[in-house]
């Protein structure tokens, strides 16, 4: 780690992959000179916030010398006051690898051993317990970090490698480290970042991305299958209007779509239909503006990754200051942006799924694609779960970022609450994977119900790949197994890398 910024591969890949941490020279450097300025200052009678001071509200309370230490681990105790179920231990991992890389920068006046602890309690496969609740994401995620730090001092608990529950104090133990005992600073350097809504949104680009390549692919099954139209995906007509995403949608659509027999079936003067609807026809639009969207996300957090999140920071000309750079306002809103754009997405998608099943617009199809409508309703009801999702994912689209509390006493009187941007974007993330492998099951039984007529190559790959683990059209049956295998599909990316294969 270091001299520059992490890029989110290598936070997925420690946050996911359990990729092993570690610090470069330089970095280790950086550490010991922003340590060197705190510990200069400690010894000064002036009041420095964090170092000789208390905290929010009580910065104007002078902390004599013998209490600093009792102070820093007030500050991560106090401040692990979270509630409610565990978060992902992905998102913890995250956090510590961004809290970590901040202190490599030297700006947060850390010890050496105290980011040495964090790189080893990655390395061990720890992770703390940290309650959803607790963040406003302003001065950091404070409540989330503390309960991060509380596994520094051995206390709290923690899950082990295995996923196994145990006191801190226990696996530090079991792993062969020492609990640390925070000095001056090191409790504000522990909490006051914006880790939380920076793993969150990192994490949340690389399902994102995932994501809208495969409601690429499963929205060119269902115009196949509906026996809708390229035409209107062509290069030239979408660069009248260049959004780059919407071109990148357009060609992927044209791909995936070529040599199709079922829309060679009906390219000739027999057909009468003068345009598809909008759910087929503005794919590229909807879809494209969904990538143009995600392009600025990824932006906000490449420039929060070569951040150094702090209050007060260690400047590199020796000073400590006092800023205001730890409120989520950037990253709130980008995060309730990309839950904007996942309703819109999940949206599309249902329009797709409800025209297949209606026996006036599907082009010939049976009623709900059932075997015998009537005595079978076919996917009558996973439209009805499609659907329900749909309406959770616009509520979960209505913003956190435009909402506001003040606390610690009128002192913080103004919070981004990106926390809880982040945390109802992962779960609109899960359910916008139901959403379009509700779509796959509906668009390949469309397919399968086509024939003799053949669809293209790697719309037939993507269905062949599906019937692995979903039958094919037939009588009733159990719908919930298959609509979990097929979210599984495209949750993991199957339906592009299939495609593209």
């Amino acid at each position: 780690m270091g001299p520059g910024p992490l890029s989110p591969a290598e936070v997925v890949a420690v946050a996911r992959g359990e990729a092993p941490v570690e610090l470069t020279a330089e970095a280790w450097a950086r550490i010991a000179r922003g340590r060197a300025v705190v510990e200069d200052l400690a010894g000064r009678p002036e009041p420095h916030y964090g170092v000789s001071t208390g905290f929010g509200a009580l910065a104007t309370t002078p902390v004599p010398a013998h209490d600093r230490a009792r102070l820093q681990r007030s500050v991560l105790r106090s401040h692990a006051a979270g509630a409610g179920p565990g978060i992902e231990r992905e998102v913890v991992r995250a956090m510590m690898v961004l809290r970590l890389s901040t202190m490599a920068t030297g700006h947060t006046g850390v010890r050496p051993q105290t980011a040495r602890a964090v790189a080893a309690l990655l390395d061990a496969g720890i992770t703390p317990h940290v309650p959803e609740f607790g963040s406003l994401g302003c001065s950091g995620d404070l409540a989330p970090l503390a309960h991060c730090a509380l596994a520094l001092l051995g206390e709290g608990t923690v899950r082990d490698r295995d996923g196994v529950a145990r006191p801190a104090a226990e696996a530090l133990r079991a792993a062969g480290l020492e609990a640390i005992t925070p000095a001056e600073k090191e409790g504000l350097a522990l909490v006051n970042g914006t880790e939380g809504m920076l793993a969150m949104l990192v994490l949340a680009t690389e399902d994102l991305d995932l994501l809208l390549a495969a409601a690429d692919v499963v929205a060119a099954m269902s115009v196949e299958a509906l026996l809708g139209t390229d035409a209107a995906f062509a290069d030239d007509l979408q660069a009248l209007r260049p959004h780059p995403g919407a071109r990148v949608t357009a060609r992927t659509l044209c791909r995936v779509l070529a040599g199709s027999g079922i829309m060679a079936s009906h390219r000739d003067a027999s057909c009468t239909r003068v345009q598809d609807a909008y759910s087929l026809r503005c794919v590229p639009a909807v879809h494209g503006a969904a990538r143009d969207s995600l392009t600025h996300a990824r932006l906000v957090a490449r420039r929060e990754l070569a951040a150094a999140i702090d209050n007060p920071v260690v400047t590199g000309d020796g000073r400590l200051c006092s800023t205001g750079t730890f409120h989520g306002a950037p990253l709130a809103h980008v995060l309730d942006l990309l839950a904007i754009v996942v309703a819109d997405v999940a949206g599309m998608s249902e329009r797709r799924t409800d025209r297949h099943l209606d026996p006036a617009r599907n082009q010939g199809m049976p009623a709900f694609l059932a075997d015998r409508p009537g005595v079978d309703s076919g996917l009558m009801i996973a439209h009805y779960t499609q659907a329900a999702l749909v309406t959770e994912l616009r509520r979960l689209a209505v913003p956190a970022s435009v909402d506001t509390i003040p606390v610690s006493a009128m002192q913080e009187d103004h919070v981004s609450l990106g926390w809880s941007s982040g945390r109802k974007l992962r779960r609109a993330l899960d359910e916008l994977a139901t959403v379009l492998g509700v779509e796959l099951l509906v668009a390949a039984r469309s397919l399968d119900l086509r024939a003799p007529l053949r669809p293209a190559p790697a719309t037939a790959a993507v269905r062949a790949a599906l019937r692995a683990e979903v039958a094919g059209p037939g009588p009733d049956r159990v719908v919930a197994p298959e609509i979990e295998a097929a979210a599984r599909f495209v949750r993991d990316g199957r339906p592009a890398t299939v495609a593209e294969a």
